[in-house]
């Protein structure tokens, strides 16, 4: 399957449902309208979004419907990258191309501008078509487990704390299962239940997602020590400078691709039951593997 054309009609929908649900730059308060606006619009592949319409696409044909969640979950994702940038944290002047939102509204606005997408994705949920299945209260749910404290939010907590410690791989493992692999997932199953899937369908989606959320995790780690800033769109050799624990640091580099390659193909393994209908996911899994940044 040709992914491009794909990839970019997707993401222009996403663009265009981003632009009309985030409240417009000169409404009141400004300042935290347009750190929002800057945050979200600053570029990004919208792998996410993309994953959960094309989840929902995978399950009834269809997507529309998931729009407003696919919205939802870039909101979140953006926070969390807001907020992994300022100076207490990962302390970066680069995301996505451009200056982190901390360097240019300051940090004070930086920490609202996070606060606020994290606050309005619950609103895009709430707002969004439920199904049959699952009503609002089981996509809220959704939305919620998979950014808490027992999640995304955990697993910045255990990356924070192992920075210059010798852990696991278990550790590691733990680490972007929630960090990074357990919004991959929940943007799968938000789409997966926005077109009323069965109860072995969001097992198979949920399965797929863990896979290809810990091979994009692998990946990154990969491209971490591999590329440049300029190709990555963000500070190359952060994890090292910072002491962190990464998959090569661990695996050592040839064992690492091979464990992409290894979790790339249990991705795809799970896409069995869904035949043809899989084939978009399966593509952006065999994307997210060769990738360059």
């Amino acid at each position: 399957m040709n992914l491009a054309p794909y990839w970019k009609a997707r993401q222009g929908e996403v663009e265009a449902s981003l632009n009309a649900l985030l409240p417009k730059e000169k409404t009141r308060p400004a300042t935290i309208h347009k750190a929002m606006r800057y945050s979200i619009f600053a570029g990004g592949k919208r792998l996410r979004p993309i994953l959960t319409l094309a989840a929902s696409e995978a399950i009834s044909g269809k997507y529309k419907d998931a729009l407003p969640l696919a919205c939802a979950v870039e909101c979140i994702h953006t926070y969390s990258l807001i907020h992994d940038d300022l100076p207490c944290m990962d302390n970066d002047d680069l995301r996505r191309g451009k200056p982190t939102s901390h360097k240019v509204f300051g940090e004070g606005i930086a920490v609202l501008a996070g606060d606020a997408l994290l606050t309005i994705a619950f609103e895009m949920t709430a707002k969004a078509k439920a199904s049959k299945r699952y009503n609002h209260g089981a996509l809220v749910l959704e939305l919620a487990e998979v950014s808490g404290s027992q999640a995304l939010i955990g697993g910045q907590v255990a990356d924070t704390e192992g920075e210059g410690k010798k852990l696991s791989p278990a550790d590691l493992r733990y680490i972007h299962e929630n960090k990074t692999a357990a919004l991959i997932t929940g943007s799968l199953r938000l789409g997966a239940m926005s077109a009323n899937a069965t109860e072995k369908q969001l097992a198979a989606i949920t399965e797929f997602g863990q896979a290809l959320g810990l091979a994009f995790q692998v990946i990154d780690d990969i491209l971490d020590c591999t590329q440049t800033s300029e190709q990555l769109g963000k500070s190359a050799g952060k994890d090292i400078a910072a002491q962190k624990a990464t998959y090569p640091s661990i695996l050592g580099m040839d064992k690492a691709v091979k464990e992409a390659a290894r979790l790339t193909k249990k991705a795809d393994d799970a896409l069995k039951i869904f035949g043809v209908k899989g084939e978009t996911l399966r593509a952006i899994a065999g994307y997210m593997l060769e990738r360059k940044n």
